[in-house]
């Protein structure tokens, strides 16, 4: 690759970061809509090659996405919508058990003064607590813009994905003549190794995601837990990031099992529903689905969606996983280079007899 090739590639990609920064919000339909593309698009292409024509194809695959789409949502929605108002109806018992644990603790050991205290300061912290959260829904709900800007996003993103499906492999070749002659065969092999573990994320982590989020849910409707499915949900997106899933859905699902319960056998039923769901992630799906790919530090995945948060945005959080492993696949390009290089291992000059 000749020096012209690698700074055109490094300005382009500076480019590219600088337009991301400034029209992140912007770009989120896009780069969704571009995302879900690479996903679908090897199911498009084995309708193809099935010598179904391309736009019939795609219009298989749209309406396969959307029925899958409408019935889990027909699925979970009204599961969650009861759970949120049986969890809602069940706060004030809480309250009342909570403060009279706490004060008869509190009691037994003889400090009357400091009950009446906690008492008061927890009633203060709910009666905060709950001003804080009508007056978060009374802004979500009552701001024009974010609420346009959320259907316009969901209008724009089956659009822009409709159009790439159907000219995935045209955009592509575009972009590949653009590549200098002298730039291609390396970066076509980066490129390929770039769509292996990029695919290998994505294809293979959604999936864990979504079978650590049914066996969380599964595993906590057995036990009875009022809150199952949201907590399960919301552990199974969370598995993202390394043990980030396991530690908000363990912690959630105690608090929620001692409060429903009030028995410390349903936590221990809890921590082992959460430890044979881990036990399946480590060592079935995860190998089975995702691989060694990847090739990233649980560290590296935490501080690459930080990063993308901090300074993209939701974009960013979109973004990290997949850029950072690309990242990965060129440093260690970069690293195969450096090591043949002559700075990392230049001859030693001969030495006087």
């Amino acid at each position: 690759m000749s020096r012209y090739a690698k700074w055109l590639l490094a300005g382009s990609l500076l480019g590219f970061l600088i337009i991301v920064y400034f029209l992140g919000s912007t770009l989120t339909p896009f780069f969704t809509a571009a995302i879900l593309a690479y996903l679908f698009d090897p199911l498009v292409s084995l309708l193809q090659r099935a010598r179904i024509p391309r736009t019939i194809a795609v219009i298989v695959v749209f309406t396969l996405i959307i029925a899958l789409v409408s019935l889990i949502l027909l699925f979970i929605i009204p599961i969650v919508e009861y759970q949120v108002i049986l969890f809602i109806q069940n706060i004030p018992d809480m309250i009342a058990w909570t403060k009279q644990m706490i004060n008869s603790y509190l009691v037994k050991f003889g400090h009357n003064q400091l009950s009446e205290q906690v008492v008061t300061a927890s009633q203060q912290g709910l009666k905060k607590a709950s001003g804080f959260a009508t007056q978060l829904l009374h802004t979500v709900t009552s701001s024009v813009v974010p609420v346009f800007s959320l259907l316009t996003n969901l209008f724009l993103i089956p659009v822009v994905l409709f159009y790439l499906l159907r000219d995935w492999h045209p955009v592509l070749s575009g972009v590949r003549n653009l590549i200098p002659r002298s730039a291609l065969p390396t970066v076509n092999k980066l490129l390929n190794e770039c769509n292996e573990v990029v695919s290998a994320f994505l294809r293979g982590q959604l999936l864990v995601m979504l079978a650590l989020a049914v066996l969380y849910a599964t595993g906590l409707s057995i036990i009875g837990l009022n809150l199952a499915v949201i907590i399960g949900i919301i552990s199974g997106l969370a598995s993202i990031v390394p043990y980030l899933g396991f530690i908000i859905g363990i912690v959630t699902a105690s608090l929620a099992a001692f409060f429903q319960f009030q028995d410390f056998w349903y936590v221990f039923y809890v921590a082992i529903v959460f430890l044979i769901a881990n036990g399946i992630e480590g060592s079935i799906l995860t190998p089975w689905l995702v691989g060694d790919k990847i090739g990233l530090h649980p560290v590296a995945v935490i501080f690459a969606i930080l990063i993308g948060g901090q300074l993209f945005g939701f974009v960013g959080v979109l973004l990290a996983l997949p850029v950072a492993a690309v990242i990965m696949v060129f440093i260690r390009h970069l690293i195969v280079q450096y090591k043949q290089s002559l700075l990392y291992d230049a001859p030693q000059p001969p030495t006087g007899v």
